[in-house]
């Protein structure tokens, strides 16, 4: 098995092979798992049922999350770009994005079944994004499954050089990663080639270097959830941008360098442990002291 480490050696070993990237990274997983082609897309044909379950469960359940805090804001995007009569300046695509990750937190927040892609924390992202431009644009399956490979293959090879975490790079290397992977995924969904791919996701990385994770009581709630509505239209700009033919000035495997680099200069107290940022603001120890869960 030849090992790639490096989006320049995936790109390099793809454009000499005349391959798609999404093919390099599942003839990549086959043999890792010593298995064919075609177990390895069974098993993303699988986690895509996951997804577009997690998605549809979350819009129809309006249950709050043990804390009362969340579980009922997709149906409000839902609502508000379903009324004709309200005038919106996007379209329902992108009320779709929106509601379709606000969702798949929201099920994860019920102890719904999902997809951690790349983590639970930033599980709407690839999966609204992916879905919506699939419903949108009459995409099939074997499609779909084509663009989450790259997606996983992104992430894949980000994960070699920094843990995919919030305690220890912050979520830059969570709901950042997933809008790197969702953008790219997008991109090749869109039939771009395999340099706008990797353009997308430079793109979208390079836009959330620093991001913080500080969430309200140490829950997945605020602002987890929301963020992944934001991440996901965050990855369809990068898409947008990268199919219009704008190139990222860094390559990705330097702006992944920068990301590590963050992480490592980044206080400890923003990296998942709740000891500062909007955890410890006023409103946000108000809702910790008052938390149903603690009483």
């Amino acid at each position: 098995m030849i090992k790639l480490s490096t989006f320049a050696e995936v790109l390099e070993h793809a454009n000499n092979n005349n391959k798609k990237l999404f093919e390099v990274f599942q003839d990549q997983e086959a043999s890792l798992q010593e298995k064919c082609i075609s177990f390895v897309r069974s098993k993303l044909a699988e986690s895509l049922d996951v997804m577009h379950s997690s998605i549809k469960q979350g819009l129809a359940n309006k249950e709050l999350s043990p804390t009362g805090i969340v579980g009922d804001d997709s149906n409000k995007i839902i609502k508000r770009y379903t009324n004709k009569e309200i005038k919106t300046p996007f379209g329902e695509l992108y009320g779709n994005i929106m509601a379709y990750a606000i969702a798949t937190l929201e099920e994860n927040q019920r102890m719904g079944k999902v997809v951690a892609c790349p983590t639970a924390g930033s599980c709407g992202i690839v999966p609204a994004a992916l879905i919506a431009y699939s419903e949108k644009f009459d995409i099939s399956q074997e499609k779909q499954i084509d663009a989450l490979l790259t997606a996983a293959g992104i992430g894949k090879i980000i994960s070699f050089k920094v843990a995919l975490a919030g305690a220890i790079a912050g979520c830059q290397a969570e709901c950042g990663v997933a809008s790197t992977m969702a953008a790219g995924a997008l991109t090749e969904l869109m039939g771009g080639d395999n340099e706008k791919i990797l353009n997308a996701a430079a793109l979208a990385l390079k836009n959330v270097l620093g991001l913080t994770c500080d969430p309200v009581a140490g829950l997945v709630e605020v602002p987890c959830i929301k963020r992944n509505g934001f991440s996901a239209i965050h990855s369809a700009t990068a898409s947008e941008m990268a199919l219009a033919g704008i190139k990222s000035a860094i390559p990705l495997d330097e702006v992944v360098d920068a990301m590590k680099q963050a992480g490592i200069l980044m206080s400890p107290l923003l990296k998942e442990c709740s000891e500062a940022g909007l955890a410890t603001t006023k409103t946000g120890m108000h809702i910790t002291n008052n938390l149903n869960i603690n009483k």
